[in-house]
């Protein structure tokens, strides 16, 4: 499988000051709670073809954050993320299909210890040198996971019935890399 228009062979990293990790989840069943990271870093190593290429992912769980103190406070212990134990989440490539504008990234996802395959949706929308000199790429994957697979089950029952925090967590990233020298 060819390599995207303008993607060239060779290693490129994550910019984290260009780019966002972030997720949303059902609270209290009528309203969704957004949380970012702040600290990450990727690799991809970009071969002649998609097939020959690889991409590693390290998000800190530590760096989460939503805006609310106390909730950050809460999702960084041990009900949820539990830092002091699990500090990285991972994803590791393990194919990619498409062409175009649009590919399917399947690879490992791991969460407090427990991995688990996904499928990110993945929009590339391109190349571009900055006005340092850089070569950047630019990309936005989606996925959406059961957190309960990822031994994040801490919830509430709620007065009226349902539970406080939905199970299906939507994940989202915009991400721009830059190829090394």
């Amino acid at each position: 499988m060819t390599l995207p228009s303008g993607l060239t062979p060779g290693v490129w990293t994550l910019d984290m000051s260009h780019s966002e990790i972030g997720f949303t989840v059902r609270h209290a069943g009528i309203s969704k709670v957004r949380g970012r990271f702040t600290d990450a870093s990727a690799e991809a190593r970009v071969g002649d073809s998609l097939a020959e290429s690889s991409l590693h992912a390290t998000v800190k769980t530590a760096s989460f954050e939503s805006g609310d103190a106390n909730r950050d406070g809460h999702v960084k212990g041990p009900d949820f993320f539990d830092v002091e134990q699990y500090p990285d989440m991972t994803f590791r490539a393990t194919s990619v299909e498409g062409d175009g504008e649009d590919y399917t990234l399947t690879g490992d996802l791991t969460i407090r210890g427990v991995t688990k395959p996904v499928e990110l949706e993945v929009e590339f929308s391109g190349v571009a040198v900055d006005p340092f000199g850089a070569t950047r790429a630019g990309f936005s994957a989606e996925t959406e996971i059961s957190r309960k697979e990822f031994g994040l089950t801490w919830n509430a029952a709620l007065e009226a019935g349902g539970l406080l925090v939905g199970d299906k967590v939507k994940i989202n990233v915009e991400a721009a890399l830059v190829k090394q020298a």
